[in-house]
């Protein structure tokens, strides 16, 4: 689905509505279902960011698109709420290996560890010939 938004900033719940051509109920049955956290103001208007009209937009694509009901809708947000806290506990622990291993290896001379690779030795064609033919 397209972005419809044009500029940064919160947005009331009657602009949102207009903007993804959806009634404010809808909005306000997303909220109640947890699907959406629109933040408030002080007078206790819906205030929504441009977070939240991205978690909307995912959310019609499921309805609209793909036939999604509510139930679905909230899985599939909780499945993509978990990957993500669990791509980012991976970056940390990648982070904490690069990081282990690189001290390490500043610590140490040579890197205990590694194996030592042999240079690959290069021979003249004329004798790997003769070492061939006294093989035969």
């Amino acid at each position: 689905m397209a972005t419809k938004r044009k500029s940064r900033g919160a947005y009331m719940i009657s602009a949102v509505a207009e903007m993804y051509e959806i009634h404010p109920q809808t909005l306000r049955l997303y909220e109640r279902e947890g699907l959406l956290r629109p933040s408030r103001s002080d007078g206790n208007t819906r205030l929504y960011t441009d977070e939240d009209l991205e978690r909307l937009e995912f959310i019609l694509n499921l309805a609209r698109d793909l036939g999604v009901n509510i139930a679905g809708i909230a899985i599939v947000l909780q499945m993509r709420e978990r990957m993500e806290e669990m791509n980012r506990q991976m970056q940390g622990f990648v982070d904490y290996v690069r990081t282990e291993m690189l001290s390490r290896m500043q610590q140490q001379d040579p890197p205990a560890g590694l194996v030592p690779m042999r240079r690959p030795m290069i021979v003249p064609v004329k004798i790997a010939v003769k070492a061939a033919k006294k093989k035969v």
